[in-house]
């Protein structure tokens, strides 16, 4: 048996889900099978398949009265989103005070320097995406997979919700600091700060988008 339809399956379901995360499909938007279908150069069928798993996933809303809805994120879903990554990123970097090794600090603080240079160039877009990378590259610091797996699902999720809040966020200097104190506290052993630290930083994304 041929497995090309279960192909295009998993081909429109990145595809669509790639549309919703990077804004191009932004929250509120009204989506039609026919018009993803044409827009993607495939049938309905994969379409509405994926569409289903976006729907299962909380990316879309599917109802008879209204259609396709791209989902915005609750006020509440914005706070456990938070309280996850305070509870899970808090224990990483607690888990790596004072065990990075050279090369494992020298990854962190490329990243602490190329956000830097994509500030000093006014590069939101950039900055927002080094910020993401810096908190999974803490997880993958760490090399727990189920950790990792889960703040890759929650980037995602949360791509399109920050996307709009970009221009807003003024100090970027804030970041970059906070994440340079959090970098050189695990440096120096000092868990205890460093999970302050990241859970200051990670309460100040929470305002942000709450605020927004």
């Amino acid at each position: 048996m041929s497995d090309r339809p279960e192909l295009l399956k998993n081909q429109a379901y990145e595809a669509i889900k790639a549309q919703i995360v990077s804004g191009e499909l932004p929250p509120g938007a009204f989506l039609s099978e026919r018009g993803l279908a044409a827009r993607l150069g495939m049938s309905k069928t994969p379409v509405r398949t994926a569409l289903e798993r976006l729907e299962m996933e909380r990316y879309v809303t599917i109802s008879p009265q209204q259609g396709i809805i791209v989902r915005g994120l609750s006020v509440t879903e914005i706070n456990d989103h938070f309280d996850l990554r305070i509870a899970l990123e808090t224990y990483v970097v607690g888990r790596l005070a004072g065990r990075l090794t050279a090369d494992q600090f020298e990854v962190l603080a490329n990243n602490v320097r190329a956000n830097a240079a994509a500030a000093e160039a006014g590069d939101r877009a950039r900055c927002m995406a080094l910020d993401m990378a810096f908190h999974l590259l803490l997880c993958e610091t760490l090399g727990n997979q189920e950790i990792f797996r889960v703040m890759e699902h929650q980037r995602d999720k949360f791509m399109s919700a920050i996307l709009p809040l970009i221009g807003r966020h003024t100090d970027l200097s804030q970041t970059l600091a906070e994440h340079a104190g959090i970098v050189e506290a695990m440096r120096r052993g000092d868990g205890r700060d460093a999970a302050t630290r990241l859970m200051q930083h990670l309460s100040n994304g929470r305002k942000l988008l709450v605020s927004g």
